[in-house]
């Protein structure tokens, strides 16, 4: 499969039979019977699966794109819109493809593709809003009001699964002609003004561009962040509890570090020398990703694959200066203070999804194993079980995200483990209809995150639902 897109190859059921070719986990194998685990954590009929997924999209539609959760305010995230175009296009593809060109629309001239537009009329609604971000000061922002933080590169991706999903239709509406030019553009953004280090990865200038906020893998750089008080506006502090001035907090550092960048006019120069720059492993396996679906859509287009299949390489090999062999998984590099992050987080399981990857059967036994699958955990934990600072009730320090599960199911169909995929599957599948779609659960228990109706989460729960053997 090397040349090729992974996510698309997986989700058009090229490799989706692959239970049968590999075999059945053996009896002694502590992870064979984990989708029987629970026995009332049995996965619901596809078929319902389905349902009540497109239900939800359905009533989180916020006109030409979707809102985060079901009755949140109607602005568009980058992250959670790419997640949410691949599951709609097994059930309304002409409204996933609005719902990419809808995220282009917030395309900066340098080709920054923004972690938020913010949906005219509402910018005041999601904090910090567009009174903390002022893009459009910014020259040569978007004419909407965006943040300049970026998220991760899936974008591209997503846009081969949908055109995949309806090639007739997208080719009447010339759907990748008008994308490619603009994922061009932003893939350009992260080659030209994000590869501080000159090593081929890009880096990300905040964690809020990561989309896995309070990992472990950020916890030094962080500390070195100025607690100084946000700059908020009054509505802002109010919303989201803003804290005292010079508080050590999370939040305190998050948004000091927003400023910081919003001060610099989003230039990334000047981020060179930011307290904050590391090379995420998920972000950039995700780009490389991206670069095999360019390569294909150059391929529809008549244009040349060879510089994104050549990028994907580059990525690749580069991601192998990030592996960390005592803990099975890859690690951030910190840019800054020139060191590898040595952390076992889902973020370094993340590079499975790549189909040359060096240490692919590494990373699967590191799932297998107690820190993660092997620990008795129903679906992949954002963090190793075993690490004295693990915790189950904070983001990236333990739940079991919907998100970065499907990314690791998809990875392991990829390198070819169908029956622990599809074990992982179908307990997201049942955690997910029974807890009506949250962001995240407690890996251990299946114990809901207190937000529901979570688009994101149906997106790829219905995209799980919809592999060729559930149907």
């Amino acid at each position: 499969m090397a040349g090729t897109s992974p996510l698309p190859a997986l989700s058009h059921g090229e490799v989706r039979n692959v239970s049968e070719a590999a075999g059945s986990p053996s009896p002694e194998d502590p992870l064979a019977a984990v989708a029987g685990a629970d026995d009332s954590a049995a996965p619901p009929a596809p078929a319902e699966v389905r349902g009540a997924a497109a239900a939800l999209l359905e009533q989180a539609g916020a006109g030409h794109h979707t809102a985060r959760a079901r009755g949140a305010h109607p602005d568009q995230w980058g992250w959670d819109s790419c997640l949410v175009a691949i599951g709609l296009r097994h059930v309304a593809p002409d409204r996933a493809q609005t719902e990419l060109e809808a995220l282009l629309t917030g395309q900066w001239e340098d080709g920054r593709l923004p972690q938020l537009i913010f949906e005219l009329g509402h910018e005041a609604e999601v904090a910090p809003g567009d009174a903390f971000w002022r893009s459009r000061g910014v020259p040569g922002s978007a004419a909407l009001p965006t943040s300049g933080l970026v998220s991760p590169p899936v974008h591209a991706a997503a846009a081969l699964l949908v055109h995949l999903a309806d090639p007739g239709r997208s080719r009447e509406r010339g759907f990748l002609p008008r994308l490619y030019p603009r994922l061009l553009a932003w893939h350009r953004y992260l080659a030209t003004r994000r590869d501080h280090r000159g090593a081929g990865l890009a880096s990300i200038v905040h964690p809020w561009e990561s989309a896995t906020v309070g990992s472990p893998l950020w916890d030094e750089a962080m500390a070195d962040v100025p607690a100084a008080g946000p700059d908020l506006s009054a509505q802002d502090a109010v919303r989201i509890g803003a804290p005292e001035p010079g508080a050590p907090t999370e939040l305190a550092r998050e948004l000091w570090l927003a400023g910081r960048y919003r001060d610099a006019g989003y230039d990334d120069e000047a981020a060179a020398a930011h307290p904050f720059a590391m090379e995420d492993p998920a972000f950039n396996a995700l780009w490389a990703v991206s670069e095999l679906a360019l390569a294909e859509m150059a391929v529809e287009l008549g244009r040349d694959p060879a510089p994104h299949r050549a990028r994907a390489t580059r990525i690749t090999t580069a991601l192998e200066g990030l592996y960390v062999p005592e803990l099975g998984v890859y690690g951030a590099h910190d840019v800054v203070r020139e060191r590898l992050v040595r952390r076992p987080t889902v973020t370094g399981l993340v590079p499975l999804l790549l189909p040359e990857l060096g240490h692919a059967d590494d990373l699967v036994a590191t799932l297998r194993g107690p820190g993660f699958l092997g620990g008795g955990a129903l679906v992949v934990p954002s963090y190793d079980l075993r690490a004295p600072d693990v915790d189950l009730t904070r983001s990236g320090r333990g739940p079991g995200w919907f998100t970065t599960n499907w990314f690791v199911v998809t990875g392991l169909h990829e390198h070819l483990e169908g029956p622990l995929a599809d074990g992982v599957a179908e307990q997201l599948l049942a955690l997910a209809v029974r807890h009506d779609f949250p962001e995240h659960v407690d890996p251990m228990t299946g114990d809901p995150h207190p937000v529901r109706g979570v688009s994101a989460t149906a997106a790829v729960v219905l995209d799980l639902a919809a592999a060729p053997h559930r149907r």
